[in-house]
């Protein structure tokens, strides 16, 4: 049976939608969260408010100074009714000194003793208590006359009610969460027409394969560009010697281009099965460090095996880890110099590793721009964009590993030896 692989404009729709949804998920739960605290910190507020008003009251006062709790619950049970419809509470209960209920919202419980905190201070005091409504949050507030505490006044009201509040607001917040993942998929569906437009439907594995491509193309050029200019000064002074008769130095400097040119076809043809391509990568990119006034070290061993990886692969590889180093260390101090090594693993594995005298970009910043995938230099006709993030995929994809070390700077890379 055939499996159907998903284009990479289909995975940009998946990964997008998903990003929305678990977004769209975090937002509406701290919404909820947050209306939640919110309520309570209501709650809170208006029990204080409420009973501080109660307190305040001067008939209160008088009624629990002149120590006939029958009378003030007579007389103020009724107005307590009143209040806890106007203010929208649970409970309002009136006291003694004591905690015998005056005033209760179920007026069979008044002459019982108040169920929760007495502070033994005179002072305010808000919690959250089980009482004969369940569990409530309420303030309880002391009532002073005659120089004392002559009662207290408790309003509260039941988690149940703070819950209840909850509901307009967990509407509210729905709505806001649909909204943001209908706004999200409409995105996702741009962003996956946009990445057909470009990609068509080619599957991710292939996209990637045309950018590694595309960057393999991209730094044989620039090599390339760099050694011809190299050597076309080179022979410019040449024929400009032989003109002036000063044939030993004309025919010095073209000596001196082929011994350093051969040093490292010597290295590469040593190789038994070493990848021509990636010799004429190092040929050019020799030149281009010349160029820039870098100085250029390269060590390829004999028995380093040849990689897993395909040509244009390791063109991408090789290409994109020696760019990054030739910035590195042109923007640093002297002495600059870049240099890769690729030897053999006592794992029979291929280790290719690109050192530069760096400063140029700070290794901590390099460090992050290899983790979260972007380039040293910005994209566009001067830069590259995609650099170490194409480095990671690629050896990535072929079962490789690479790190960083620092002192210097050096990004490793170990690749499988490709089977016979």
């Amino acid at each position: 049976m055939r499996t159907r692989t998903r284009s990479a404009a289909s995975l940009v729709f998946v990964a997008v939608a998903v990003a929305v949804a678990v977004l769209t998920l975090a937002i509406a739960g701290i919404l909820i969260v947050d209306g939640q605290r919110s309520a309570r910190a209501e709650a809170e507020r208006v029990t204080q408010a409420v009973a501080q008003t109660v307190a305040d009251s001067a008939e209160v006062a008088d009624l629990l100074a002149a120590g006939d709790l029958d009378r003030a619950a007579a007389e103020l049970q009724p107005q307590i009714e009143q209040v806890i419809v106007d203010a929208r509470v649970d409970f309002v209960t009136i006291m003694s000194p004591e905690g015998i209920r005056v005033t209760h919202r179920d007026a069979d419980r008044i002459g019982e003793t108040y169920l929760g905190t007495i502070p033994t201070t005179t002072r305010a005091l808000t919690e959250e208590f089980t009482g004969t409504l369940g569990p409530s949050v309420r303030t309880i507030v002391p009532v002073e006359g005659n120089g004392g505490v002559v009662g207290w006044v408790s309003v509260g009201v039941t988690i149940g009610s703070i819950a209840a509040t909850l509901g307009p607001r967990i509407l509210v917040i729905v709505g806001i969460a649909v909204a943001l993942l209908a706004a999200g998929l409409v995105g996702a569906a741009v962003a996956r027409r946009a990445t057909r437009q470009v990609t068509g439907d080619l599957p991710a594995g292939a996209v990637r394969d045309a950018v590694s491509s595309f960057e393999s193309l991209r730094t044989l050029g620039e090599a390339l560009r760099a050694q011809t200019h190299e050597h076309g000064n080179r022979m410019h002074t040449a024929i400009a010697l032989l003109e002036l008769g000063r044939i030993p130095e004309a025919i010095e400097i073209l000596a001196e281009t082929s011994r350093q040119s051969q040093v490292l076809v010597d290295q590469v043809a040593a190789r038994r099965d070493g990848d021509p391509t990636v010799g004429a990568l190092l040929l050019g990119k020799a030149s281009q460090a010349k160029e820039r006034g870098i100085r250029w070290r390269s060590r390829i061993e004999p028995d380093a095996p040849r990689s897993v990886l395909s040509p244009v692969d390791a063109v991408s590889v090789v290409g994109n880890l020696i760019d990054n180093a030739l910035d590195a260390a042109a923007g640093g101090p002297e002495p600059r110099w870049v240099g890769i090594k690729m030897t053999r693993t006592g794992e029979d594995e291929l280790e290719i590793a690109v050192s530069d005298s760096g400063l140029g970009v700070p290794l901590d910043l390099r460090r992050r721009i290899f983790e979260h995938g972007f380039s040293t230099k910005p994209a566009g006709t001067e830069g590259r964009g995609v650099g170490l993030a194409l480095v990671a995929a690629i050896v990535d994809d072929a079962g490789g590993v690479v790190t960083v070390d620092d002192d210097p700077t050096t990004f490793r890379v170990i690749l499988p030896r490709r089977s016979l």
